[in-house]
């Protein structure tokens, strides 16, 4: 830690005078760099103890004290679309899951991760694990979905090349589907290879 903080004093020294736009930026990445170390450090050290450092001890250090009240996530607002990508035979990927243009929330914490409804159109009466019988009109047509965090998800329809899949993606916060849903993205329509 002491070398961090030498680097920091010393990156900010050079800005105390006229200085360059590098200095300017290594100062800011120093500062970045120490105050990763710093807040772990208040958070174990100088918080963990709050039997021995009162609140007032904390705001004469400058460090606002621990807010016990649980803040709402929002309920999302975005829409979410991806592209669509065949790495192999029979296998459809959505990639660059993300959010629909013009619809962002305000509160990024809302879109925690995305679940992505889906079907295939077949026969009805058809057997098939994943099957509708009607294209889609919105996403709560789609009998079928996964939960994901990433930004790519990967599908293996094996035995159903040829066939038209459906997709519909919506966030999530982290209360799920309780009440945590928001609106379902543009219909995301393909041909399994």
């Amino acid at each position: 830690m002491q070398a961090k903080s030498e680097g920091l004093c010393h990156a900010y020294a050079k800005t105390f005078k006229p200085h360059t736009p590098a200095e300017t930026a290594g100062k800011n990445k120093a500062k970045a760099d120490s105050r990763k170390v710093l807040s772990r450090f208040i958070q174990v050290w100088i918080r963990g103890f709050p039997e021995i450092v009162t609140v007032e001890d904390l705001e004469n250090l400058g460090i606002p004290p621990i807010d016990h009240t649980h803040t709402p996530v929002p309920r999302p607002k975005a829409q979410a679309e991806a592209d669509l990508t065949f790495p192999g035979i029979h296998t459809v990927e959505l990639r660059n899951i993300r959010t629909v243009a013009g619809t962002g929330d305000e509160d990024p914490r809302s879109d925690w991760g995305v679940r992505i409804h889906y079907g295939i159109l077949d026969a009805p009466g058809s057997a098939g694990k994943h099957r509708i019988a009607t294209p889609p009109l919105t996403g709560d047509d789609l009998p079928h979905s996964v939960f994901t965090h990433k930004k790519k998800h990967r599908f293996d329809f094996d035995g159903d090349s040829g066939k038209t899949v459906y997709f519909c993606l919506k966030y999530e916060n982290e209360r799920g589907r309780e009440d945590g849903e928001g609106p379902f993205g543009p219909i995301i329509k393909a041909v399994i290879p």
